[in-house]
């Protein structure tokens, strides 16, 4: 069975065991993600801006559980809808549902960053909300998980 990540999913496997701003380290570049370079990350210098998205792996940096472009490339759908802060989320990990949501049950959350956006946003904890509509993005992607079925 196959599905979206949980925003507590999502992050649990972006930051694999970390507690750094990304899972490799303190600081972001070109050299390690794919995000919009004319923005730096504390005193890193502009890097290359690659105007699109790059080859999952392109970069060779994947976390400790073997996952690639965590952070940049394209932002990662998670199963949430959006509140704009954890009071009362699940603290089981499981998706925050809620068709009666006060802040607005259209929009669906974001992790990860992309290509086109500044490289603070690519931080394993930063979020984003977005309305899904019926058209393509070019700067959004998603990341399945696939349940496991103990008999």
């Amino acid at each position: 069975y196959y599905r979206l990540p949980s925003e507590a999913e999502w992050e649990y496997a972006c930051r694999a065991g970390t507690s750094t701003p990304f899972h490799f380290g303190e600081t972001i570049t070109t050299d390690v993600a794919n995000y919009d370079s004319n923005g730096t990350y504390s005193s890193e210098p502009e890097g290359v801006y690659r105007e699109q998205t790059t080859r999952v792996g392109s970069f060779g940096v994947a976390n400790s559980f073997g996952l690639y472009d965590m952070h940049g490339n394209v932002w990662e759908w998670c199963a949430d809808h959006w509140y704009p802060n954890y009071l009362s989320a699940p603290v089981d990990g499981s998706a925050w549902l809620n068709s009666i949501n006060e802040y607005d049950h259209h929009s669906r959350l974001l992790r990860g960053g992309s290509w086109d956006i500044i490289p603070g946003i690519c931080r394993s904890a930063c979020r984003f909300s977005y309305i899904p509509a019926d058209n393509i993005q070019v700067n959004i992607g998603f990341r399945v998980v696939c349940d496991v079925i103990t008999a």
